[in-house]
């Protein structure tokens, strides 16, 4: 007789994920556990259960679609579940009496979309792409009549600069950035009033510290508090615990091993720590507080800032500023001439700018503008810096200068750029942290110049890739620099 085959976890991370009772259970830490295996094997429990359903959701389309991301995982699993139906047309799953559908909610607004909703089971892969509004909006529609209890299942590899970040911090450790191995799978209880998290080590703690809050709704729906109360997990693993990868793919350790400090800390060894060098023109903590903190920057006059790339790797990067903060961005992995043109002056049109506060990089392609854009102002990145001061050149200059006043809290950068996406993995908010830790400084020169790294030790940081949401955004300090020297490119 032919061996019968299971579809099973792993011992470790994925057992544990999948035995937790936890009205939500955040799966993290390192790459290549096997989260997205374990999210997809979540909804067989209930597959026979008439009127369960499940949506499973990205932050974009092409990121469920992508080789080897949740379709193909999907694939993978349910071809072997009997009577399960792909529908790729409409990205769902039938099992007959239940489904399991997966989507996408790429801006803010697309939360809205599942208004009237009913979704037993609500699951996020890559929870860090999604914004705090998207994930608590979507508990709304966690709701069920099927005979199962809500819950919501979730899955993040470690991103310090996100609201995850601070929603598991009891399970981190405060210092090393590392799980806290007690602590782990461990359920907690929590109820939110605002921004606000009440927490507690079980549900008569929360409803005794929320009662203030719960009170006028038990009065209200006759309902019993604990059911206002959710139990919240964060369970973390190791890419040492999925065996089966490891034996299919040893070269993927090697892959992870081969990346840089920040970069292997995190995907390697599950760390939710920023890695802070001396050597940083960026303050990390200053940084985001360009995204988090409430205080108002100076605004009134606006600009563009143009980093321009057409063919080639780099994107083509054009960010409108109110002062020093960032209200608007438009990002294009490919570009001709035209849509270059056209993007500078549509937001110049829909913004008021003034040709005299655009800016654009010339060196390489972006020099076909000079003409096009008349009175917009060059920006040479190994230009002489300006005003006779001592820096490398006029790249290094306004780098070290915008680097000072985000560390002098007088930059923000609005909700709105920082939610969109920059690619198929990241927000803009995340790429703006990860390109941070390529800007740096190198030695001064014998001159007493200061200097940054060069760019070819920025891409390898990068993995191959320029910084070019920071090219954008330095380039900012160039009509700062000009009140001395109107003139100077022009």
């Amino acid at each position: 007789m032919a061996e019968i085959k299971y579809i099973k976890p792993q011992e470790g991370y994925q057992m544990k994920f999948l035995s937790s009772k936890a009205d939500i259970a955040i799966g993290g830490g390192a790459a290549g556990v096997g989260k997205t295996f374990s999210l997809l094997l979540e909804p067989l429990r209930h597959k026979d259960i008439k009127g369960f359903g499940t949506v499973c959701f990205r932050r974009t389309s092409p990121q469920i679609k992508a080789e080897g991301a949740l379709w193909d995982t999907s694939l993978g699993i349910y071809t072997k579940v009997k009577g399960a139906k792909p529908k790729e047309s409409v990205l769902e799953w039938d099992f007959g009496n239940s489904k399991l559908k997966f989507s996408h909610l790429e801006h803010e607004k697309n939360k809205f979309d599942w208004q009237g909703s009913q979704i037993p089971l609500l699951q996020f892969d890559e929870l860090t792409h999604f914004t705090k509004g998207m994930f608590f909006y979507l508990l709304t529609r966690n709701r069920s009549v099927c005979g199962v209890d809500p819950y919501v299942r979730a899955t993040c590899n470690p991103d310090p600069d996100s609201w995850v970040a601070e929603f598991i911090s009891w399970w981190i450790d405060e210092e090393t950035g590392f799980p806290i191995p007690e602590r782990d799978g461990i359920l907690r209880y929590m109820v939110r009033d605002g921004e606000t998290y009440i927490w507690g080590d079980s549900k008569e703690e929360v409803i005794e510290k929320a009662w203030y809050l719960l009170e006028p709704q038990v009065k209200a729906s006759g309902i019993d508090a604990e059911h206002f109360v959710k139990s919240v997990t964060f369970i973390s693993g190791s890419i040492y615990d999925n065996k089966e990868l490891l034996k299919e793919d040893p070269s993927y350790l090697g892959n992870l091993m081969a990346q840089d400090k920040e970069t292997k800390s995190a995907l390697l060894e599950g760390n939710w720590k920023v890695v802070v060098t001396d050597e940083d023109i960026f303050n990390y903590y200053k940084l985001k507080g360009a995204f988090d903190n409430f205080y108002e920057v100076k605004t009134g006059e606006r600009y563009i800032t143009a980093d321009i790339a057409m063919k080639g790797s780099d994107k083509f990067v054009v960010m409108v500023w109110d002062g020093l903060e960032v209200i608007d961005i438009s990002i294009m992995d490919k570009s001709n001439g035209k849509e270059v043109i056209d993007t500078i002056t549509n937001f110049a049109r829909s913004y008021q700018v003034q040709n005299t506060n655009i800016t654009f990089d010339n060196d390489g392609v972006g020099s076909f503008i000079d003409g096009f854009i008349e009175d917009a102002v060059e920006f040479k990145n190994g230009g002489k810096a300006m005003n006779e001061e001592m820096y490398e050149h006029l790249k290094a200059q306004c780098y070290y200068k915008m680097g000072d006043d985000v560390n002098d809290g007088k930059v923000r950068i609005s909700e709105y750029v920082a939610n969109k996406m920059y690619d198929d993995k990241m927000t803009v908010r995340q790429r703006i942290m990860y390109e941070r830790k390529a800007i740096k400084r190198a030695k001064k020169d014998m001159d007493g110049k200061l200097k940054l790294m060069p760019k070819d030790q920025m891409k390898v940081l990068l993995n191959g890739q320029s910084p070019d949401l920071m090219d954008a955004f330095m380039m900012r300090k160039i009509f700062d620099l000009e009140i001395n020297v109107p003139f100077y490119v022009r």
